[in-house]
């Protein structure tokens, strides 16, 4: 490794959290050998449902060299979502993240600052950026750059502040000092696996996406089985109880990014709000939201099948 490698990366970092990123952490470009194995056989089990882009791209999913040509290091970031207010108790609920600006727009914006930064500063230096927009698995990624361990319910957690923050990518055919990856610190404890309302984390650190609340809510384009009735908890998008019940998050802070506030009629909507949402109220509180994604038929979907 050159000394230019320290350097560059320092530099990273510090532009990584110039722009609010909550951590940065630095891999080795290659092959994920352990995930391999892991990958194919939750295929192969069908805990993907009806999510059958996961199927595509598995070499690439694997492998960011062969996503981006000449590529030799993978930035990991991570930005905290964590809000400081939440919905009322009488509501139904909604996912943490999807409070706010849906979070594609307001990373990849500050992941071209960040690539712009590095070009500026040190060259002609090329790559891509990521949000949960390519196959890339950004967990694992996260986890080898050292911002992390996977805990048993499949999510990035870290000592200091939980899991509540969304995970981007740089890949980039740069070559930069790495990380070391940090020891797993879930021990003993089972709370998400207990917690879980649908008992979609099947065993630790294995979950079956067709049976998550947020696979139901969210990508599921058909009717939500009948037997996972009176289960949900009351979640309409979404749903974060795994990592509201562990042990870990009780580490979050409010996050400092005003695009993340939500639309103030979100905090006080109450299940009857819910219950008569117009199409224009739909419009106006999730304007630039994720919860787009599952359209405005989609959530009130959702309502009435939690409805009791």
């Amino acid at each position: 490794m050159t000394s230019n490698a320290s350097t560059y990366s320092q530099f990273i970092k510090a532009e990584a959290k110039r722009l609010g990123f909550l951590s940065c952490g630095i891999s080795k470009a290659g092959f994920l050998e352990a995930e391999a194995p892991r990958l194919e056989k939750w295929l192969k089990s069908n805990a993907h449902g009806e999510m059958h882009y996961m199927e595509n791209h598995f070499d690439k999913r694997l492998d960011p060299t062969k996503l981006v040509e000449g590529s030799k290091s993978v930035v990991s970031l991570l930005l905290n979502y964590f809000p400081s207010e939440t919905q009322t108790s009488e509501s139904y609920k909604l996912s943490k993240y999807a409070y706010g600006t849906d979070y594609h727009f307001v990373i990849k914006a500050k992941l071209k600052e960040l690539l712009q930064s590095i070009q500026d500063e040190i060259g002609q230096v090329h790559g891509r950026a990521f949000v949960d927009s390519a196959p890339v698995l950004d967990k694992a990624w996260a986890a080898k750059s050292g911002l992390g361990w996977i805990g048993k319910h499949s999510n990035l957690l870290t000592q200091q502040v939980g899991s509540f923050y969304f995970i981007a990518e740089l890949i980039i055919d740069l070559e930069l000092e790495y990380d070391s990856i940090v020891s797993d610190h879930c021990g003993t404890c089972t709370a998400c696996i207990d917690a879980c309302p649908t008992q979609a984390i099947t065993e630790p650190y294995v979950v079956d996406g067709s049976k998550c609340i947020s696979y139901f809510t969210i990508e599921l384009k058909d009717n939500i089985p009948s037997e996972f009735k009176e289960q949900f908890d009351d979640w309409m998008f979404g749903c974060d109880v795994c990592q509201d019940v562990c042990p870990w998050n009780r580490f979050s802070k409010a996050h400092d990014e005003p695009l993340f506030n939500p639309h103030p009629e979100l905090l006080t909507m109450t299940k009857k709000d819910w219950e008569e949402i117009t199409k224009d109220t739909f419009n106006k509180v999730f304007k630039k939201s994720a919860v787009k994604r599952t359209k405005f038929d989609g959530l009130q979907r959702n309502i009435s099948f939690i409805r009791k």
